[in-house]
């Protein structure tokens, strides 16, 4: 009886266990059925949000439109960011809505410096994503420069850190420039940024984030140690946060305190061999902003690893940048034989080659022409051309009209005549 008993139980599991897998397996189907009807709703939420996040942004370009002439902020907030560089938080006195901009892009802002018979005119990167309310710009007070003896102090970044306080007015132009992210792109973007060049990639940077977009972002950001590393904890948490987000940061003068692994990746200057290293490919948009060197050996570097021109962008701050970026493009200079007339100033010159820029020429011939940023940028030097044709250094960053050039980035093609 019990053998018969303990047969009966043996047949009656044996006959049960393909039912028990086969449950199992539906079970399972179904659980992969539901995760993956899940990650589709996710993915499908995911796409509204950017769809609306793009469509807000149209829809804020259209209804607000850029301002002309200059137009009044109040410092809301002055905050120090590391040592020498602050982030002003800027309000419009008018309370009324703010034009949003592309992520890159600068402000022009007319001072009121002292001591200065004119206004001193200057751009600086806007460092955030365009928001409702709100303009930031970041901005390192800058010394003495012992590689380029003839540029002053930073007249501006030392009235900004040491005048400035928050409540007071800023005359500011809206904002403007070609150096901007293609956000409507899906390719992978690799940012490189030196020193306070971050700014204007920062603004890149959140813009990719915080829109959801999924695009490979690389970040190469280097200075010299802790103590230049800009946002260091924002640019953490993004990197932990988002998956499509890296974050390699290069520190050329690490000290003993510097954390190797935590607070730097990588020992020594940006290079293209540790581009090479660290991206899965040169099939990237490269955007760069740094110190002239940098920019000079990486333009020089990408050309090499067969990266098209069209898909590197630059961004240069100051002359010293606009200098060094031209001749790591390699741009085409005038003719020796070529000369310039200076028509209101009754002034005729053959074009040495010596200077720089049209701006640098006039000046060495005693020729008056106003000037602001020196990089293509504020409108400041732009110069009426009567006749002939110019060369521009780099690409302007504000329009200029047919007939008109921006005398402190371009260099005469022809034979040239200028209302200067």
């Amino acid at each position: 009886m019990t053998q018969l008993v303990l047969e009966i139980a043996g047949a009656t599991v044996v006959a049960f266990l393909p039912i028990h897998l086969v449950a199992l397996l539906f079970s399972s189907k179904r659980r992969l059925a539901a995760e993956r009807a899940l990650r589709q709703l996710e993915l499908e939420r995911f796409q509204e949000r950017l769809t609306a996040a793009r469509l807000q942004a149209k829809k804020s370009d259209q209804h607000v439109p850029p301002w002309n002439g200059c137009r009044k902020f109040q410092i809301q907030r002055k905050v120090r960011e590391c040592e020498n560089v602050c982030s002003f938080y800027l309000s419009p006195q008018d309370h009324k809505a703010l034009p949003s901009y592309r992520p890159g892009q600068y402000l022009t802002f007319e001072l009121a410096a002292p001591g200065q018979a004119k206004r001193v005119v200057r751009c600086y990167s806007l460092s955030d994503r365009p928001r409702e309310n709100y303009y930031r710009v970041t901005i390192k007070r800058i010394g003495p420069l012992p590689e380029y003896p003839e540029i002053p102090p930073g007249l501006a970044s030392n009235f900004f850190h040491s005048i400035l306080k928050e409540g007071d007015i800023l005359d500011v132009k809206a904002p403007n420039g070609s150096f901007f992210l293609e956000s409507s792109g899906e390719q992978p973007v690799v940012l490189i940024a030196g020193g306070i060049g971050i700014t204007p990639l920062l603004s890149m940077l959140n813009e990719i984030t915080e829109t959801g977009s999924r695009r490979e972002t690389w970040l190469f950001y280097g200075v010299r140690g802790r103590g230049d590393h800009l946002m260091k904890e924002h640019l953490e948490n993004l990197s932990r946060k988002f998956a499509n987000v890296h974050l390699h940061v290069s520190y050329s003068f690490p000290t003993e305190q510097d954390r190797a692994g935590t607070d730097y990746h990588h020992a020594g200057h940006i290079t293209i061999g540790l581009l090479k290293q660290m991206l899965p490919s040169n099939n990237c948009q490269f955007y760069l902003c740094g110190p002239p060197p940098m920019m000079s050996a990486l333009t020089v570097g990408l050309r090499e690893w067969a990266v098209l021109d069209q898909k590197v962008h630059l961004e240069a701050f100051g002359a010293a940048s606009v200098q060094k970026t031209a001749a790591a493009l390699q741009t085409a200079s005038a003719k020796p034989e070529i000369s310039v007339v200076f028509a209101r100033s009754g002034k005729t010159f053959p074009w040495s080659g010596k200077e720089q820029s049209l701006l640098e020429f006039a000046e060495a011939a005693g020729v008056s022409i106003d000037c602001g940023c020196r990089a293509g940028n504020c409108g400041t030097c732009k110069t009426t051309i009567n006749a002939g044709e110019i060369t521009y250094l780099k690409e302007p960053g504000c329009g200029v009209e047919a007939g008109n050039c921006l005398a402190c980035i371009c260099v005469p093609k022809t034979d040239l005549v200028l209302e200067a």
